[in-house]
């Protein structure tokens, strides 16, 4: 091996030295999930259509689409609920809802829910 032809076997010596003197690095420390939330739909929320959602629960202040599917966010003064919709025929309708804070029965507080449909009653139509 003459000139240009150890330049890559160097580079590799190189390599492989610098390698071997770095410091091994710890693993990242694990993280342990929270809890699945209970399992269940509150009644009248799982199967509404969007268009019902809307008339319901009113604009959504936050939608994120990932393909076909789509979470739509309502806030409320004291929690969140988080609508999961998917495709159902030519529309898209309710599969799952949470909120934040978690229900005691299931993933979704009915008071959250309930809170969120009154505020909805009581904005003025425009």
């Amino acid at each position: 091996m003459t000139g240009p032809a150890i330049r890559p076997f160097l580079i590799a010596a190189l390599c492989a030295f610098v390698c071997a003197c770095t410091t091994p690095q710890a693993p990242p420390p694990r993280v342990a999930l929270p809890a699945a939330p209970p399992v269940g739909e509150p009644s009248g929320i799982a199967g509404l259509e969007a268009s019902q959602l809307k008339v319901a629960f009113g604009a959504p202040v936050f939608v994120r689409k990932d393909g076909t599917s789509e979470m739509w966010r309502y806030d409320g003064a004291s929690c969140k609920a988080f609508f999961f919709l998917y495709p159902a025929g030519s529309s898209l309708a309710v599969r799952h809802v949470e909120t934040l804070p978690r229900g005691q029965e299931m993933a979704a507080d009915a008071g959250c829910l309930n809170a969120l449909r009154a505020r909805q009653r009581a904005a003025p139509v425009s």
